[in-house]
C-alpha cells in the first residue's frame, strides 16, 4: 500500500527514484543514498553493541535483527558498483592524507570528506557545506553597524592585508574528485522493501537512526547489570485469569 503511495506521489514514473521526491507519506520524502545510508547506520550499531556483554538479550536480540537486514541490503548491489567500488579504494590509497582515520576508528576530517571504520567496515562521508540564508538564521544578538566605511584606510586598518594577495585560491587545500556511490533502481528499492516487510525504505532508514539512538541509551544506562533496588516479591507478577479455577454461576432469583 505504502508503495503505492510513493509511485501516486511521483508525478512521472522512471527507472530511478528522485531524491527529494514526496514519497506519499507526510513530511517523508525519497532518500538519495538509502543502501549506503542503512549499511553505515547498521554497521554503527553493531559496533556499539559490542559495549554490552554477550550475554545481554537485548544485544542478542538486536545483533540479529540487525545482520538479517543488513545482509538484505548488501545483497543487492546498484549497477556498475563493483567499477565504482575499485575506483573509491584506488582514489584512498592515492590520497591518504585526505582519507586519512587512525587505527580504532576515530573520525578524521581533512576538507569535505571522511573516512571511517564501523565493524571492520571503511565508509566515506562527504561533508556538503549549506549556503547560509540570512532570513532564516536566528539574531546572534551582534549590533548591526551599518555599512563599512568607505575611502583609505589608517595603516592600523589595513594591518595584515598584505598576505591576502600571497595566496593563491585552493593552494593549501587538497581537493579530489569523489564520485557517490550508484543509485539503486525503483525496482531494486521495492524489492528491498518487500523482503525487509517494514515500510517503506525511508522508513527503515528512521527505525535504523532510532536503533543507533538508542544503543547509546542502553550503554549509557548499563542495563545490563542487576537493579540497585531490589524488587519486592511479586512486583512483576502481572494479573492474570486463573483458567484452571471453574467458574460458577449463582442460581437465579425467583
Amino acid at each position: 500500500m505504502r508503495r503505492t503511495l510513493r509511485q501516486l506521489a511521483a508525478v512521472k514514473p522512471s527507472r530511478f527514484l528522485e531524491p527529494g521526491a514526496p514519497t506519499g507519506l507526510t513530511g517523508l520524502y525519497t532518500h538519495a543514498a538509502p543502501r549506503s545510508t542503512l549499511l553505515y547506520l547498521y554497521s554503527s550499531t553493531l559496533d556499539k553493541l559490542k559495549e554490552i556483554p554477550e550475554s545481554s538479550l537485548y544485544r542478542q536480540s538486536t545483533e540479529a535483527l540487525t545482520k538479517h537486514r543488513m545482509s538484505i541490503i548488501s545483497a543487492v548491489e546498484p549497477e556498475g558498483y563493483k567499477e565504482w567500488s575499485e575506483k573509491a579504494k584506488q582514489v584512498i590509497a592515492e590520497h591518504p592524507e585526505v582519507f586519512n582515520t587512525p587505527e580504532g576508528g576515530v573520525d578524521h576530517d581533512m576538507g569535505r570528506h571522511l573516512k571511517i571504520l564501523r565493524d571492520g567496515k571503511v565508509f566515506v562521508r562527504s561533508k556538503v557545506e549549506q549556503e547560509a540564508d540570512d532570513t532564516t538564521e536566528e539574531w546572534d544578538g551582534e549590533e548591526n553597524l551599518g555599512p563599512e566605511l568607505e575611502g583609505t584606510r589608517s595603516t592600523e586598518e589595513r594591518k595584515g592585508q598584505s598576505i591576502l594577495g600571497m595566496k593563491r585560491p585552493g593552494e593549501d587545500e587538497k581537493t579530489i574528485v569523489w564520485e557517490e556511490e550508484p543509485p539503486l533502481t525503483a525496482d531494486q528499492i521495492s524489492d528491498l522493501e518487500t523482503k525487509i516487510g517494514a515500510g517503506l525504505i525511508e522508513e527503515v532508514i528512521q527505525v535504523a537512526e532510532g536503533e543507533l539512538k538508542l544503543v547509546d541509551t542502553m550503554v549509557r544506562a548499563k542495563v545490563w547489570e542487576d537493579l540497585e533496588e531490589k524488587p519486592v516479591e511479586g512486583q512483576w507478577t502481572y494479573f492474570m485469569r486463573d483458567t484452571g479455577t471453574p467458574v460458577t454461576q449463582p442460581p437465579p432469583q425467583k
